[in-house]
């Protein structure tokens, strides 16, 4: 008679098994947020424990450290390179931190000067944002291309194998200072991007009237300015006489366009192995750059011309010389005629036969 009742009981209390699977459900889910959160809260705090030990500076004497990276370069054989020269205490942290924050791809090659003690953090900044240690090359003016690249090819600072030869005339020679490991070729590309915005530039505000038809007829002259005076303050003037000289239409006569023509700009030498000058043959001897041979300009420039060279040719002094001679002292004197200058060629004919007496002994 007792187990009827009970299960009239159950029968009257449908809802009465429901409750411990719903009560299950909220503890499942309240042990779940309860891990979750314990979890985040590991890895919040181990991320600023990692960070702070990235942004932590370390105690200790001042100095300066040079680290090179090399191009090419990967985050982890940066991060092992710097843990192993004691520029940092993590490779792991220094590589991780920095993958975090999406800075993988910011380090540059070159060297770089490490300030030491440093946090992670700065050193992540002084190779990723910080300047590289440069260093000079110098190619002078007047130098023909191929010169140019044997020096380029010598530079110990620089890498890769050198590209071909330019052509004469396209590269701006000057001091450049330049990351170390620089490719040969790269550094080829900036003397020719150097070399077409100065002539640019300069083409846009070029003296009215000039005899030069192009960028390239200016190069050309340039480059004979170039050869013929290394004194600054005369170029305008010996770009003047030349430019009078085609407006007139006059031979230029000048010797380094004959000695293009016979060694492609490389010094003469006598049997001895001395430098010497030219022998009347080679003045006599046509060209295509020999201007005493031939009218207006060659055919191409006979060196690189530096950018005064290339400002005083479209901008030249407004001059009545049309002839010049060496003085003696390393410039130039000018003469509006030939009686001029032809007083003045025996004057520096005299004082070069005086150097050649000394030279002999007396």
């Amino acid at each position: 008679m007792k187990r009827p009742k009970k299960a009239q009981a159950v029968a009257r209390n449908p809802d009465s098994q429901k409750l411990p699977k719903k009560q299950k459900r909220v503890l499942a889910f309240m042990a779940l947020t309860s891990v979750v959160t314990i979890m985040a809260a590991l890895v919040i705090g181990a991320y600023a424990a990692i960070n702070y030990r990235f942004e932590a500076m370390p105690k200790g004497e001042r100095v300066e450290t040079l680290f090179e990276v090399p191009k090419g370069s990967g985050l982890s054989s940066i991060a092992a390179r710097l843990e192993k020269e004691g520029l940092i205490k993590s490779a792991f942290i220094f590589k991780h931190v920095t993958k975090w924050r999406g800075n993988e791809a910011n380090f540059k090659a070159g060297e770089f000067i490490i300030s030491q003690p440093a946090s992670m953090r700065e050193v992540y900044e002084t190779l990723s944002e910080g300047k590289a240690v440069l260093y000079p090359i110098t190619l002078p003016e007047g130098l023909t291309s191929a010169q140019i690249m044997r020096i380029i090819a010598s530079d110990p600072n620089l890498s890769g194998e050198p590209p071909e030869t330019p052509a004469e005339g396209t590269l701006l020679p000057e001091t450049y200072m330049l990351p170390k490991a620089m490719s040969r070729a790269a550094l080829v590309k900036k003397m020719q991007e150097a070399q077409t915005k100065v002539i640019d530039e300069l083409w846009e505000i070029r003296q009215e009237g000039l005899p030069l038809k192009s960028k390239e007829e200016a190069i050309i002259l340039a480059s004979i300015v170039e050869k013929e005076t290394g004194v600054g303050a005369e170029r305008e003037t010996v770009a003047g006489v030349f430019i009078n000289r085609l407006n007139r239409g006059m031979r230029l006569q000048t010797d380094p366009t004959i000695i293009y023509g016979i060694s492609k700009g490389e010094p003469l030498f006598n049997k001895k192995g001395q430098r010497r000058t030219l022998y009347r043959s080679e003045i006599d001897r046509k060209t295509p750059w020999n201007t005493y041979q031939i009218d207006g300009l060659p055919p191409t420039p006979i060196c690189n011309p530096g950018a005064e060279a290339i400002a005083a040719v479209l901008q030249p002094a407004k001059t009545e010389y049309l002839f010049f001679v060496a003085d003696g002292t390393g410039g130039h004197v000018f003469a509006k005629t030939n009686r001029e200058h032809t007083n003045n060629v025996n004057k520096w004919r005299k004082i070069e036969r005086e150097r050649q007496r000394q030279q002999r002994g007396g």
